[in-house]
């Protein structure tokens, strides 16, 4: 009897932890949804764990209400449609506005081979490499994609341009080492032949690289609902439509202005976190 009772006491004690596992990993599963109201429909996001900053700060700002009554003020149909410039509310006409965010960045969490550019993906504005070479997002700054549908081989273009992207900043740190060497040598540089030789060793490390490759899943997004495969690898992809493509929709194919504004504004009404 008592080896029945000390065998019985293991047992609820394995399955009392197996249990308080399993409610921990689905707690830490749940993903944040929030709703978002337009003046052409509503559209609720479900934003991904995995890209903690802009997460928090994408509920932070919509909890404090930074978004009411901003305009979508960049939208470009068969693209995007980009929000969360501060400036444009009360937005004036004729007035181009994407300048505006709320005075700070957010490091990058930019992962293409989990989080891609789909049809609904949910991914922050930035500006260009040449001033952003880091690839900050802004702080405010969304864009929804609607995108159009891509082929095998537009998407094996991409695969390619996403496994050499870090080339170039490979390139500029052994062209720089190696510049810096021979001036502390006192060596006569000769920049033809040094960019020549530091190429050829880039060339030759990237063929011992991983490359990237969609999985199959995201190969039959973009081939069946689309997106925006080129923007993969160099922006932040954070949360995705789950209600609301249609209107998705709705909004990238408003009629425009020059600066991809739209002729009569679209507003964002509300933002709400939902619990």
């Amino acid at each position: 009897m008592k080896t029945k009772n000390v065998a019985l006491a293991v047992f609820l004690i394995v399955a009392a932890n197996v249990i308080t596992f399993c409610q921990t990993k689905k707690a830490k599963s749940v993903e944040k949804i929030v709703l978002i109201e337009t003046s052409l429909g509503s559209i609720r996001v479900k934003l991904y764990n995995e890209t903690p900053l802009h997460r928090d700060n994408f509920l932070k700002l919509a909890g404090e209400c930074f978004y009411d009554s901003l305009i979508f003020h960049r939208v470009i149909g068969g693209f995007m449609a980009q929000a969360g410039d501060p400036s444009s509310r009360n937005p004036q006409p004729g007035q181009r506005y994407g300048s505006g965010g709320p005075g700070y960045t957010i490091p990058a969490e930019i992962n293409p081979a989990q989080f891609i550019h789909k049809k609904g993906a949910l991914s922050a504005a930035r500006t260009g490499d040449q001033v952003n070479p880091e690839r900050q997002s802004s702080g405010s700054q969304f864009y929804i994609v609607q995108g159009r549908v891509a082929n095998d081989q537009e998407l094996t273009q991409t695969e390619m341009n996403i496994s050499q992207q870090p080339l170039q900043s490979m390139f500029n740190q052994m062209l720089t080492e190696k510049m810096q060497a021979l001036q502390a040598q006192g060596a006569k540089i000769n920049q033809d032949s040094l960019v020549s030789d530091v190429r050829q060793k880039v060339m030759a490390a990237w063929e011992s690289m991983e490359k990237f490759a969609y999985t199959p899943e995201q190969r039959e997004a973009y081939k069946t609902i689309g997106g925006t495969p080129f923007l993969d690898g160099a922006y932040t992809v954070f949360g995705e439509v789950i209600e609301g493509l249609d209107v998705v929709d709705s909004i990238a194919t408003v009629e425009t202005q020059p600066g991809d504004r739209p002729t009569v504004d679209v507003f964002i009404l509300k933002m709400t976190v939902e619990e």
